[in-house]
């Protein structure tokens, strides 16, 4: 009988192990989910300490492709849990194309911002058109767009050195939100005002030839602020980018940043226009990497290592810290 008795415990033991190891093992499942992302997300997406949050306390893995923000809401997203573009705009034409979102949240903000370098900006400050208060400098866009609308030189302002007529670089504005944001602020510059329907007659064939112009545009955010910083004035003296780019740069890149911060100036246009990185959720997978980017210290970490601002935490978002010129 003590032998049955015995046996029976054992028997016990080993189903109740069974059941344990089986709810660990459920609690211990990370879920992988894939979406699209705007490359000047990447960063933060490989962050060692965001990945580790993401997969110990929402039990979440992040696999991506980079992608235009306007170009991941036009096409199929089989397949995908997750889009996460960079302006409100690219959610209206989702929900224009495929109708509402499982979940949708912005999570981060960064404003639009003009890179340059040493040289152009003095020779914009020379033509009153920049100027720095504050330690920040800010270049007035009416007087830029129509310096850029009437074909005015570089070398008009002072810059023989440079090429043919002022421009600002930007990515394709079909595909990517930088130049998407940029074809509309200087749209409404063009108009006066806020560009209405009314206006377009007259605008766009204006902001058709400004583009043209440009030739090549890269698709993505990264890969032209990429080339902006490799190659120098003379190819680009001026493009249009994210804050966040460069702050993120100057934390990453310490020993890069300290031989080039002398050369390379952020400029502030008058009027500031913001960019809203919303998430866009596909499915209830996708939902719950929705909320875990609100997660108070990814929120941090995507400000303090990446220059995004949150506003989510108790921490001043004072770009001084990143020691960028012209901030």
């Amino acid at each position: 009988m003590k032998t049955k008795w015995i046996g029976l415990a054992l028997l016990l033991v080993v189903a109740l192990g069974a059941v344990g190891y089986g709810w660990f093992s459920h609690t211990q499942q990370v879920t992988e989910i894939q979406g699209s992302v705007g490359g000047e997300k990447i960063g933060l997406l490989e962050d060692e300490e965001v990945q580790q949050i993401l997969r110990d306390r929402y039990k979440l893995s992040v696999e991506y492709t980079r992608e235009g923000s306007m170009e991941m809401v036009s096409q199929d997203t089989s397949g995908q849990n997750f889009l996460f573009p960079s302006n409100q705009t690219a959610l209206e034409l989702y929900e224009q194309n495929f109708g509402s979102p499982k979940a949708s949240e912005i999570v981060f903000n960064t404003p639009l911002v003009l890179y340059t370098h040493t040289p152009v900006a003095e020779a914009l400050k020379s033509q009153g058109i920049a100027g720095e208060s504050d330690g920040v400098t800010t270049v007035d866009m009416e007087i830029l767009t129509e310096w850029i609308a009437s074909g005015k030189t570089w070398a008009d302002i002072g810059l023989p050195e440079l090429y043919g007529s002022i421009s600002v670089a930007t990515t394709d504005p079909v595909k990517s939100n930088s130049g998407n944001m940029f074809a509309g602020l200087l749209a409404n510059t063009l108009a006066g005002g806020v560009t209405s329907e009314e206006d377009l007659p007259e605008v766009l064939p204006q902001l058709q030839a400004i583009f043209q112009r440009l030739g090549y545009m890269e698709s993505s955010s990264s890969d032209l602020f990429d080339q902006f910083l490799k190659t120098g004035m003379g190819e680009k003296p001026l493009i249009a980018g994210y804050e966040s780019q460069l702050l993120e740069f100057a934390v990453q890149e310490p020993e890069t940043w300290a031989q080039v911060q002398e050369d390379i100036v952020l400029l502030y246009p008058t009027p500031t226009v913001w960019s809203s990185h919303v998430y866009i959720a596909l499915d209830d997978a996708g939902a719950q990497g929705a909320q875990a980017f609100l997660d108070e210290e990814i929120q941090r970490l995507a400000w303090e290592r990446h220059g995004f601002r949150t506003g989510w935490y108790d921490a001043p978002t004072d770009v001084a810290q990143f020691g960028v010129s012209g901030s």
